[in-house]
């Protein structure tokens, strides 16, 4: 009679394996915790501790008011609420929320920023292209399949005012 199965002769695992790849995954430093070195993570990480060091996030990087970063911001998407020492590189959007500190220079695609936030330093924004390969994001389609009709980067026509970049307003308007 076996314990923890039904045959002696077939090895069954104690603990669950969990996929490497697991949607909706947030990896989280808690509040207390204090991480030095370089964090890379393939999914989204919240951080309500400290990180001393680069934090490189394929996904979306939070840090919430009670966080702090001395160092270097990678990721595609980015929300600060806490501080920030150091770059941020954003490959598409960063929100800095009205309780946010941040110290260093931005490169963003976008960039949203909240009354109440500091920032002091240098920032470029707009070049997503280039800005997505220094992220190192992996974004196969960065238009969310919920607004198909929204054009890409290099669907625009770049003709416009000050070559800025403009498209016609039925490219714009997602259809639901």
């Amino acid at each position: 009679m076996a314990f923890f199965g039904t045959s002696k002769d077939k090895e069954q695992p104690m603990a669950k394996q969990v996929s490497a790849s697991t949607p909706n995954q947030v990896n989280i430093i808690a509040v207390g915790t204090v991480f030095e070195g370089t964090l890379k993570a393939d999914s989204d990480v919240s951080v309500s501790g400290r990180i001393i060091g680069k934090l490189e996030v394929t996904g979306r990087a939070v840090v919430a008011p009670e966080g702090a970063v001395e160092g270097e911001i990678t990721a595609s998407n980015a929300n600060i609420a806490g501080t920030v020492q150091g770059d941020l590189i954003i490959g598409e959007r960063l929100l800095l929320g009205s309780s946010a500190r941040v110290e260093g220079t931005i490169k963003t695609g976008r960039l949203i920023v909240e009354e109440g936030a500091t920032f002091n330093g240098e920032c470029q924004m707009g070049q997503t292209g280039q800005i997505r390969k220094k992220a190192g994001a992996v974004l196969k389609d960065p238009v969310p399949a919920s607004r198909p009709n929204v054009p890409h980067d290099d669907q625009l026509d770049t003709k416009g005012a000050n070559n800025a970049k403009t498209a016609p307003a039925e490219q714009l308007s997602p259809k639901f």
